[in-house]
């Protein structure tokens, strides 16, 4: 008996897909999740500055193992590398440039986005949480919003609605939503289908997204 074929992009296939959104000479946030491995998918010919908000300004790939620096870490406290380039700054001025509009786009991870491009993506109520971190201020300054996240939760619930019921982050911010079912585009009425993930079909993007897609 063969074994089923998985439909869709894992974790690596959401951040290689999100890699080809970045534009050569830009500045970039990646944010905490899945966003962090787009670093390793640069596409060839393309130069992008990766900013982390905790004041990086050049962040490399992940470290191979053993070569880690504890010293050398992105807003998530994962280990990565410096480039020669790399610049070095305090809280104040890393979102000095996030509020000042010098970073063209994040890559942000979510646990709701909705169809008009609200955004939930910093706490769930009831749960611990350490604080909402610098998202509020990425999806204000930044010019484009690309969110990378599962198209539905562990329960087969949808997580594209037609409203967030979880704490906003944003509202109307999100630009592109990529999720392991396709790329979808937030409009004025709805959302457009983009691109469908490998073994993805229209009808199944369609089944699992709660949101009005309405091209």
């Amino acid at each position: 008996m063969m074994a089923e074929e998985i439909k869709g992009w894992d974790r690596n296939g959401m951040a290689a897909r999100a890699a080809q959104e970045l534009r050569d000479g830009t500045y970039v946030n990646l944010g905490i999740g899945i966003p962090t491995l787009v670093s390793n998918y640069i596409p060839k010919g393309v130069n992008v500055t990766l900013q982390s908000e905790n004041g990086m300004l050049g962040m490399g790939p992940f470290p191979f193992e053993g070569e880690e620096d504890p010293d050398l870490i992105n807003a998530g406290k994962q280990t990565i590398t410096e480039l020669p380039q790399t610049a070095y700054f305090d809280s104040a001025q890393s979102f000095a440039m996030i509020r000042g509009g010098k970073i063209a786009m994040a890559i942000l991870g979510a646990m709701e986005v909705a169809e008009n491009g609200d955004l939930a993506n910093w706490m769930i109520p009831g749960k611990l949480v350490k604080g909402m971190g610098g998202a509020m201020d990425l999806v204000a300054g930044v010019g484009r919003v690309v969110v990378v996240m599962d198209h539905t939760s562990k329960h087969g619930e949808s997580k594209v609605l037609k409203a967030c019921t979880l704490p906003l982050t944003g509202k109307g911010v999100v630009d592109r939503i990529i999720s392991n079912l396709g790329v979808l585009d937030v409009g004025q009425k709805g959302l457009h289908i983009v691109e469908l993930a490998p073994g993805v079909t229209e009808e199944e993007l369609r089944a699992a997204t709660e949101a009005t897609i309405v091209g």
